[in-house]
Formats: C-alpha cells, structure tokens, sequence
C-alpha cells in the first residue's frame, strides 16, 4: 500500500515508545528515490537528526560535539496517527546516533 504523508507536519513531533514514554523529537528522515517517487527509508530521532539536518555548520557555530538520538527504519515506526508516531519495536533495537 502506498501512504503519503507531509514530511513538514511529521518534523518536531515527539516519538514515543510502546509504553507511552517519550524517546525524543523526530528530527530528520532519509529517502531513496525509486522509479519517479521518494521513499522513506530511516527516521532520526532526537538531537543527533536535528544536527544532521542543520549540518556541519550548526556543529560548528553552536560547539555540539557529542550527539544522541535514534535511527528507526521505516517499519519500525508506526506513523498510522501522524500527531502521535510510536515505536513498533523496543527502543533496544533502534541504531544509535
């Protein structure tokens, strides 16, 4: 099934895990581009997504060395209610950042 979502409402929504807890904000998402369409591959997840998505420059003027933050791949976040994703694994089996 193809769902489309808009990327710009899905930015800054805190993400939670299956007992209702707040792992962090979504921040950032990584795509590939299949045939003439984009697809969401990852989900970044907390500060490290923020930095990624402002990038080298915002490391260097705001003097952020350390990141932490999540990767979850597009089947592990559940986004059937965009104003409220959640996790559809425990948090221990996310990549971290």
């Amino acid at each position: 099934m193809t769902r489309c979502l808009r990327l710009d409402r899905l930015v800054g929504r805190h993400v939670y895990t299956a007992d209702n807890r707040r792992l962090g904000r979504l921040e950032e998402f990584r795509a590939e581009r299949c045939g003439t369409a984009w697809v969401i591959t990852d989900y970044v997840i907390g500060t490290a997504g923020l930095i990624e998505r402002l990038g080298l420059g915002a490391r260097l003027v705001l003097g952020v060395r350390r990141t932490t933050g999540y990767v979850a791949r597009w089947d592990q976040l559940d986004l059937s209610n965009p104003e409220r994703p959640t996790l559809r694994c425990p948090v221990e089996n996310l990549q971290r950042r």
